[in-house]
């Protein structure tokens, strides 16, 4: 199951983690952000305990989504030891996030 972050845990859960993080930044109102939901459960269920993956719901988290710089979603950031790394824009196949990940964790 994918985790979930807040402008509270953001920190402690994805900046202060050792690990590859995969955040998606969506929100309930956004059709695409929705389409990839089951592809960031399934990568979450495939990298548990390897790769942190989680969304972040933009309209409950405005503060992580401003110093981000999110103007559109679905945006999936890639962040490695406090640092984004990567990142995807829209909808994307699944395909797509695994060479991703591969390529970084």
């Amino acid at each position: 199951m994918a985790l979930e972050f807040t402008d509270a845990n953001f920190k402690e859960t994805v900046l202060d983690s050792d690990k590859l993080t995969v955040v998606d930044f969506w929100a309930e109102w956004c059709g695409p952000c929705r389409a990839i939901g089951p592809v960031i459960a399934e990568l979450a269920t495939e990298y548990d305990g390897i790769v942190n993956v989680g969304k972040l719901n933009v309209d409950h988290n405005p503060e992580v989504s401003t110093t981000y710089g999110i103007t559109s979603i679905p945006a999936i950031l890639f962040l490695k030891n406090g640092e984004v790394v990567d990142k995807l824009m829209g909808a994307q196949p699944k395909a797509n996030f695994v060479k991703k990940i591969e390529a970084l964790k």
